[in-house]
């Protein structure tokens, strides 16, 4: 596997917890997307972390082809 799955072609909405840690999937291969689920351990893919001081809603990549893991950056137009 050279190049992640492609879960959803657009991001994932999701509201995070301030102080609380998170681990983005960045292989797509997670059942519980936009999160890790160890769905990884077969590949060469490993999982960004996430962790926020304020509780807010932010955009992760759903087709994981951002430039800027874990965030959307649109590019699941091209």
């Amino acid at each position: 596997m050279n190049k992640p799955e492609c879960p959803k072609n657009g991001p994932y909405i999701v509201k995070l917890k301030a102080n609380k840690s998170y681990q983005w999937c960045s292989c797509g291969l997670s059942k519980a997307q936009p999160f890790c689920d160890g769905s990884h351990k077969s590949t060469k893919f490993s999982p960004q972390k996430i962790s926020i001081d304020e509780e807010y809603y932010v955009n992760l990549c759903g087709c994981k082809k951002t430039k800027n893991p874990p965030y959307c950056d649109g590019s699941h137009r091209s």
